[in-house]
C-alpha cells in the first residue's frame, strides 16, 4: 500500500482559502474568483495606501486593463518579457467561418485558429498606459508629475499552483515622473512609507534588492545590472511558499520610459521616472496567512488600521 505524498505548503494554504470561501476555483491555475471577505480585506489595504499617499496630492487617472499593442512595443516589453504578455484575439470572419468555429467548439476541436489578433493587449503593469498619456500633454511642469493609478487589474501569463502567483491580479501603482533627483527621492520616501504600511497591517516585510524576470540569456545580464545599480527593491512577506514572496516593488527607470514615449521636462531634457507597485492580492493573502482566515479575530491593532471607522 502506497502512502500519498504530503501536500505542499502552497496546496495546503490554497485548500484553506477555498474552504473558507476566500478563493473560488475556476479550473485554471492562477485564476480564481474571490469571496466578499477577501475583497473587503483587499479594499481595506488599498484604502490604507490611499490615506498614506494623500499627502502627495497625486493626480488620480484611471485606465482599463487593456492597452494598445503599440504601447507594449514602444515600452520594450516584448524584448524583456515576451513569456508574460497576453494579446486579445477576436473573431473577424464571415458567416461560414462562424459556423466552422461553432462546430469545432461543439466537437471539442481547436476553434482558436479562426480568431485574429486585435490591436489591444492585456496590461502587464498598471503604469504602462500612463506614459503615453503624460507625453501627450507636452513638457512637464518644473515639479514633475505624481500619479496614483489605483488598483488596476493586470495580466501576466505565468500559471502556477502557488496561490500567490496569479495570472490576473490587482496592482496598486504609483508613478513619479520628473528630474532624476525628484524621482529617486520619491522612491526612497515610498520605501520608508511601505515599511510603515506593512507594520500597520501587522506584517513583517523585508526590503531587499531585486531584479525582474527578464527573458533569455540577455535577461540574466539585465537582471545582474539591475541589481548592481539598485534599480529595483522588493518588499518580501511570508505567504504560501517556504521562501518569502515579493508583495511590493520600488523601481527606478532612469530615462527608459521618458525616451520611449517622448516625455520631456520643462527644460527640454528627457524625463526620468519611478514607480511603486503593491500586489494587492498577495498582500491580502499575507494578511490571512499571518492573522488567520477570519478577519473578525485579527489583532485589534491591525483592525484599527484597516477598519479605522
Amino acid at each position: 500500500m502506497t502512502t500519498a505524498a504530503p501536500l505542499s505548503t502552497e496546496s495546503r494554504f490554497l485548500d484553506d482559502l477555498i474552504l473558507h470561501g476566500h478563493f473560488l476555483p475556476t479550473g485554471e491555475p492562477g485564476l480564481y474568483g474571490r469571496g466578499m471577505v477577501f475583497e473587503d480585506v483587499r479594499a481595506r489595504f488599498d484604502a490604507l495606501v490611499t490615506r498614506i499617499h494623500a499627502a502627495d496630492r497625486p493626480e488620480t487617472p484611471r485606465f482599463p486593463p487593456l492597452i494598445p499593442r503599440r504601447t507594449l512595443e514602444q515600452a520594450g516589453y516584448l524584448n524583456s518579457f515576451p513569456h508574460l504578455c497576453g494579446v486579445v484575439f477576436s473573431f473577424e470572419g464571415g458567416e461560414p467561418a462562424a459556423l466552422k468555429l461553432a462546430e469545432r467548439a461543439k466537437n471539442g476541436g481547436d476553434w482558436t485558429s479562426l480568431l485574429s489578433a486585435t490591436g489591444v493587449a492585456l496590461a502587464p503593469a498598471a503604469c504602462y498606459p500612463s506614459y503615453p498619456a503624460i507625453a501627450a500633454r507636452g513638457p512637464l511642469p518644473p515639479e514633475g508629475v505624481t500619479l496614483d493609478l489605483g488598483g488596476c487589474y493586470v495580466f501576466r501569463h505565468e500559471p502556477s499552483a502557488d496561490p500567490a502567483r496569479l495570472q490576473m491580479f490587482h496592482q496598486r501603482e504609483l508613478v513619479r515622473i520628473g528630474a532624476p533627483d525628484q524621482v529617486a527621492a520619491w522612491r526612497e520616501t515610498w520605501m520608508n512609507r511601505a515599511r510603515k504600511i506593512f507594520a500597520m497591517a501587522g506584517l513583517e516585510a523585508a526590503l531587499a534588492p531585486a531584479s525582474d524576470q527578464f527573458f533569455g540569456r540577455t535577461g540574466k545580464l539585465l537582471a545582474n545590472s539591475q541589481r548592481e545599480q539598485g534599480l529595483k527593491f522588493e518588499a518580501l512577506v511570508s505567504i504560501a511558499s517556504e521562501q518569502p514572496t515579493a508583495a511590493a516593488s520600488f523601481n527606478l527607470h532612469h530615462e527608459h520610459f521618458g525616451s520611449a514615449f517622448g516625455i520631456r521636462r520643462h527644460d527640454g531634457s528627457v524625463a526620468h521616472s519611478s514607480c511603486v507597485g503593491f500586489g494587492l492580492e498577495r498582500i491580502t493573502l499575507a494578511l490571512f496567512r499571518a492573522h488567520g482566515m477570519d478577519p473578525g479575530k485579527w489583532p485589534q491593532s491591525v483592525r484599527r488600521n484597516l477598519w479605522p471607522e
